[in-house]
């Protein structure tokens, strides 16, 4: 349960909700000479003169939110404003121009990064490269002959003789195996 506020939301007569028994009371206060008045409660239901608002019929009050901003005219729209440099009148700074050239290179890179559409195909391939990127640093290391390794014998295509993935072919052969005949 949250804590009530300390300067609870008063009424233009000076009412609040009590936080503890939820009743409408007028909070204690100070008078001049230091001492204090002591808190009144409120009978429900009652609305003093203050808090009482100007009677407005509802087509009165549909004509209000409708209203137009003072100055307003009517079928008037501000002209298109292309640059924040425009708006104020003055030309941009250098710093302010270099700020904008850096924010236009940021929308640039982020419109180039490419979300691929497997994230398994990117993690085999990364796998691949990471394997062989360690094969060839051991290579260097031992000899100078090339040599090879499995990361670097396979096929570009992974496929298996039907085309498909190995995974593919492995897992029907083993359902092939598991038919009832």
């Amino acid at each position: 349960m949250s804590r009530p506020p300390i300067h609870p939301e008063q009424t233009v007569a000076g009412i609040a909700i009590d936080p503890q028994t939820l009743e409408r009371v007028i909070p204690e206060s100070k008078r001049p000479d230091g001492s204090v008045r002591k808190q009144i409660k409120i009978r429900p239901g009652f609305t003093p003169q203050e808090d009482v608002r100007r009677f407005r019929g509802t087509r009165q009050a549909q004509m209000d939110a409708n209203a137009l901003p003072k100055g307003h005219i009517v079928g008037w729209a501000p002209p298109p404003q292309s640059n924040a440099s425009s708006a104020n009148g003055k030309p941009m700074s250098k710093s302010a121009k270099k700020n904008a050239k850096r924010k236009e290179k940021r929308e640039e890179e982020k419109k180039k990064t490419v979300v691929p559409d497997s994230w398994e195909d990117e993690e085999e391939e990364s796998g691949v490269a990471k394997v062989t990127a360690v094969s060839e640093t051991k290579v260097e290391g031992t000899s100078s002959a090339p040599a090879q390794t499995k990361a670097e014998s396979k096929p570009a295509n992974p496929s298996g003789p039907s085309g498909a993935p190995p995974k593919v072919d492995e897992l029907s052969s083993k359902l092939e195996k598991l038919a009832v005949k």
